[in-house]
């Protein structure tokens, strides 16, 4: 076994060098579906430590690749040391890579547990793992495997019922057959074991693959249909704000132009106006003076203006506290409505138990303070212009919920705005702190998806870019190219039908979970019977 060694890590580094290439900016979506063979050809004839360490390795080169970002978004825009932004991104590669390793367990584990169909499972662990990722210590469901799929929309419809695990699930279970049918094909990689063809491995992938295919063209095709549902016109704009002068007071008057000026530029035929994330370079509530000047332009565009604004609070004691707010500002100067963010990035909004174990911590990037949580997913709503014709008696409203930021990677908390009866969705952000990075294409991409799981539209305006839009089956109406100045608009439909999985979440990967839960039971029990057997009196 010693003289595999050097294989078995090269085929996990080989992995780990071919998952980056998977998504943005890079997307080879393809690659996708064999990315994980060289891995699992690794993993035959394995033990489970073993198992570990080089899922492991592999799992940290991959997550090197995808995460680079890090270090640009700390050391350009945090001002933390380069080399520590380094030793942190291996310190997060290393927790991201676990996951890959207590795969790589499973597989060998399956194997041994179940001869020959043990392995059918590993998708369930990977998809299971995914689960437990996105919620474990705040949560980090960045590029989860099915994200890589997001130009795919032919295959990718079933993520209305399954969420993005379900095609992460079908990629993991592809990869499993091409690598069982190569090990069939080649027995040199088993010592020349006869093994027989994994006929049922494959017709079970083939089916999924097809069953994937057909659901998806008949959603599509249903798509083609529905022509006269009712839509409005959404104007994004991208100001382009360089972050070293974004928070510099000398510099507000030019930003606040440089808002005025792009504002203009979509048509007046508008129906909602949106900002991105804290674009204002002061907090909303305390300005009088800009909050006039943020009216008359809402007059002018004749349309609302949803824009990020810090909100000040006050603790019972006084001491100040910050929100990071979308308001909502109506034609005539009314606040329609203000939504809080609720998931905040730790490190980057706050400090994860900063009262004990981390508070020699600050924020790895430079902002104005501390934020606190607001209540969760609530909706706004307003009155669109272009709903109101002559023949109507009155004008209904349309709900439409904000996701800021961070909170878009989310999937169960971005399907709570579609339960709460969101028409379509907008997400403000400022990618800014990624720089030229591949963060701003991944962050893009994910998006993609929280469409296609509601089958609701999204807007998104970005600082500094990609602003676009997404109808509500994943297409990609428009993005904008990274640090320019843009205004754009387009007419997105609304909606209020809700998918099985804005009704239900999470089931299908939850599923996977009970399936791996019931498998390590058996597993568990199963090792006991020798020792209760060798102490059965004959």
């Amino acid at each position: 076994m010693d003289g595999s060694r050097p294989r078995q890590i090269l085929l996990a580094c080989a992995s780990g060098l071919l998952l980056p290439l998977c998504f943005p900016k890079f997307d080879m979506g393809l690659l996708a579906w064999i990315a994980l063979v060289p891995l699992h050809l690794a993993l035959d004839q394995c033990s489970r430590q073993r198992a570990f360490w080089i899922g492991w390795l592999s799992g940290i080169v991959g997550f090197t690749g995808i995460m680079s970002w890090v270090v640009t978004a700390m050391t350009t825009y945090g001002k933390v040391p380069e080399i520590v932004s380094y030793a942190i991104l291996m310190l997060l590669t290393t927790y991201l890579g676990l996951y890959v390793g207590l795969y790589s367990v499973a597989v060998v584990w399956l194997r041994d547990l179940i001869p020959r169909y043990g392995i059918f499972f590993a998708p369930c662990f990977w998809v299971a793992l995914e689960l437990f990722r996105t919620n474990l210590l705040s949560g980090l469901p960045w590029c989860l495997l099915g994200y890589s799929q997001y130009h795919e929309l032919d295959l990718i419809q079933v993520a209305d019922h399954t969420g993005v695990y379900g095609i992460s699930f079908l990629i993991v279970l592809v990869n499993v057959a091409f690598a069982e049918l190569f090990l069939w094909s080649m027995p040199f990689f088993r010592g020349f074991h006869p093994v027989q063809l994994p006929w049922e491995l494959l017709t079970t992938a083939a089916a999924c693959m097809v069953l994937s295919w057909f659901y998806s063209s008949v959603v599509l095709s249903a798509k083609d249909l529905g022509h006269h549902k009712p839509s409005i016109t959404v104007g994004v704009v991208q100001p382009n704000i360089d972050q070293a002068v974004k928070w510099d007071a000398a510099f507000r008057d030019e930003t606040m132009q440089r808002f005025d000026r792009l504002t203009a530029q979509l048509r007046t035929s508008t129906d909602l106006v949106v900002w991105p994330e804290a674009a204002t370079p002061f907090i909303f509530e305390r300005e009088k003076e800009y909050q006039l000047q943020l009216i008359a332009w809402a007059e002018r565009a004749q349309a609302p203006i949803l824009f990020g604004s810090p909100a000040l609070r006050f603790y019972p004691d006084r001491r100040p506290y910050l929100l990071n707010s979308a308001y909502l500002l109506g034609r005539d100067g009314t606040v329609l409505g203000r939504y809080d963010k609720h998931h905040l990035v730790p490190f980057g909004e706050y400090i994860p138990l900063k009262s004990s174990l981390l508070s020699f911590l600050d924020k790895l990037v430079e902002g104005i303070g501390d934020f606190e949580a607001g209540p969760g997913p609530t909706t706004l709503s307003f009155s669109p212009k272009s709903w109101n014709t002559e023949r109507s008696s009155g004008t209904r409203s349309v709900k439409f919920g904000v996701a800021i930021c961070y909170e878009v990677i989310f999937p169960d908390f971005v399907r709570q705005f579609a339960m709460n009866g969101a028409e379509f969705l907008v997400t403000i952000t400022n990618d800014g702190w990624f720089g030229p990075s591949s963060a701003p294409a991944q962050h893009f991409a994910m998006v993609v998806f929280r469409s296609v799981e509601n089958h609701l539209a999204f807007a998104r305006a970005a600082n500094t870019g990609i602003s676009g839009f997404v109808d509500p089956y994943g297409q990609i109406i428009e993005a904008t190219p990274l640090f320019v100045e843009q205004a754009s608009y387009a007419t997105i439909p609304t909606r209020q039908t809700r998918t099985f999985y804005s009704y239900y979440g999470d089931v299908f990967a939850h599923a996977c979970v009970i399936i791996c839960a019931f498998l390590v039971l058996v597993g568990h029990f199963r090792t006991k019977e020798p020792a209760l057997t060798a102490v059965t009196p004959a």
